[in-house]
């Protein structure tokens, strides 16, 4: 991820809208570790983006159907 805003460059694509819900629940269930820094930023940049903040956002009233526990963040 390093030098690259999106996964496959500049420009945000179907590869971004495939891992966003990957990497969101990943880290719920094994924080990314801080030595994978690009990664973490990667994430966070798809949390900011306006599409996706807005399907977080709308799924909060079903996060206790997630079965390990939803965390106090994001």
């Amino acid at each position: 991820m390093a030098g690259r805003t999106w996964a496959v460059g500049d420009s945000f694509s179907l590869a971004d809208c495939a891992a966003a819900p990957s990497l969101f629940y990943a880290d719920w269930t094994y924080p990314i570790p801080g030595a994978l820094g690009h990664l973490k930023a990667y994430r966070a940049r798809l949390l900011s983006r306006p599409s996706f903040a807005r399907a977080v956002d709308e799924a909060r009233p079903y996060r206790h159907y997630f079965p390990l526990g939803a965390p106090d963040r994001d």
